[in-house]
């Protein structure tokens, strides 16, 4: 997917027709957490906003994701 933004890959996922955001998985930082990372489910996003992915935890701001991965195989990894 290029050099696509987080934000760029969920929408791409959440519109098109082939693909679904619930078989997502997104990984992002979290300090505190073991190995300082989370894991979310595409399915527990309630919004793509402009800055942040909220969800139930919270707003999750996209600089703070590192991988996305869809269906078993990485659609996003920042280096």
């Amino acid at each position: 997917m290029g050099s696509e933004t987080p934000r760029d890959v969920l929408n791409e996922l959440k519109w098109r027709e082939k693909k679904s955001l619930e078989k997502a998985i997104i990984y992002y930082v979290h300090r505190g957490a073991p190995d300082d990372f989370r894991t979310m489910r595409g399915s527990e996003v309630e919004d793509l906003g402009r800055s942040f992915i909220k969800c139930v935890e919270g707003h999750i701001p996209y600089h703070r994701v590192f991988k996305i991965e869809y269906d078993g195989d990485v659609i996003f990894e920042r280096e």
